[in-house]
C-alpha cells in the first residue's frame, strides 16, 4: 500500500494542507457557539449577517478596487512583457531577474516602502515641495491602495504575458507581414491573439490577491480603506467571531472559483477560435 502511493506525496501535503483547513473553515462558517448551553449548534448566521447592506457594500469596493489594479496591471504589464520578449535573449534573461528580484523582499517591507514614497513628509510631496507646488493626500485612501496592489501585483501579469509572447513562433508574424499587414494589423490579429493564454493567467493571478488582500489596506489604506480581507482578519483576531469570519471566507472562495471558472472558459474558447483559424 505504502509503495503504491509512494509516488504521490502531493496527496498527502494537498489533505493536510489544503483540503483539512477548507473543510473547518466550512465547518466554522456553519456553526456558533449557543449564548444559552455554551455548546456549539448549527447556524447560517454567518452568511446571514454577510447579506446585510454595510458588509455587501464592503464586498463589492473589493471587487472593484481589485478589477481596477488587475486591469491597471495589464495596460502596464503587457508592454512591459511585450518590450521584454523582444529584446535579446541573454538580455530578456536579465529583465525578467530585475522584474522577481523585489518579489525576493518580504510582501510587508514592500508595501512599508510606499509610505515613505506617498506620505506627508514624502519623496513625492518633498519634490513638490522643492519646486513650489503644494502637497498632495496621497495616503490613507483608496488610490494609496490601489497603487500598492498595482507595484506588487505587477510581475504576476508581466511574467505570464511575457512566458507565452517569447514562444510565439516569429515565422507567424513574417508571414503576415509578408501578406502585407503592418506592425498594427500583426499586434492586433496576429500578437495579441496567440498571447490570450498569458493574459488571462495574468488576470487570474492578479484578481485573486488584489481581491482578498489585507495588508495593503491595513498599510496604506491606513483604517479608511476596509477591504474584505481587512474584515475577515478582524472577525478572527479582534472580534473573535468565527463563524461570521469562516462565512465570508467560504463566500468569498466561491466568488473566486466562479471567477477562475469564468476565465478558463473564456480561455478554452479563444483556443477553440484560434485552432478553428
Amino acid at each position: 500500500m505504502l509503495k503504491k502511493y509512494s509516488g504521490h506525496p502531493y496527496i498527502l501535503w494537498s489533505m493536510i494542507f489544503i483540503v483539512f483547513p477548507l473543510i473547518l473553515v466550512i465547518y466554522y462558517s456553519l456553526v456558533k457557539v449557543s449564548s444559552e448551553t455554551g455548546r456549539l449548534m448549527f447556524s447560517i448566521e454567518g452568511y446571514k449577517t454577510f447579506m446585510q447592506p454595510l458588509y455587501l457594500k464592503v464586498f463589492i469596493k473589493s471587487v472593484l478596487l481589485a478589477l481596477e489594479a488587475t486591469a491597471l496591471c495589464l495596460v502596464i504589464g503587457y508592454p512591459i512583457a511585450y518590450i521584454i520578449a523582444n529584446m535579446k535573449p541573454e538580455l530578456q534573461k536579465f529583465m525578467a531577474l530585475l522584474l522577481i528580484l523585489p518579489m525576493w523582499m518580504n510582501f510587508l517591507l514592500r508595501t512599508y516602502a510606499w509610505i515613505s514614497i506617498l506620505g506627508k513628509n514624502g519623496i513625492i510631496n518633498r519634490f513638490l515641495g522643492v519646486i513650489g507646488l503644494p502637497a498632495l493626500d496621497l495616503m490613507f485612501n483608496d488610490k494609496a491602495v490601489l497603487i500598492g496592489m498595482v507595484y506588487n501585483f505587477l510581475p504576476f501579469m508581466v511574467l505570464p504575458i511575457y512566458t507565452v509572447l517569447s514562444k510565439i513562433d516569429k515565422s507567424v508574424i513574417e508571414a503576415a507581414q509578408d501578406l502585407g499587414a503592418n506592425s498594427r494589423i500583426v499586434m492586433r490579429k496576429v500578437v495579441v491573439p496567440l498571447s490570450i493564454p498569458g493574459i488571462i493567467s495574468g488576470i487570474t493571478m492578479v484578481f485573486m490577491p488584489a481581491v482578498s488582500t489585507f495588508v495593503i489596506p491595513s498599510l496604506l489604506g491606513g483604517g479608511r480603506s476596509v477591504l474584505i480581507g481587512n474584515l475577515v482578519e478582524q472577525q478572527f483576531l479582534v472580534v473573535g467571531n468565527w463563524n461570521f469570519g469562516s462565512a465570508i471566507s467560504v463566500v468569498l472562495m466561491i466568488f473566486i472559483l466562479m471567477s477562475m471558472r469564468i476565465m478558463k472558459r473564456y480561455d478554452v474558447e479563444e483556443e477553440g477560435e484560434m485552432n478553428l483559424w
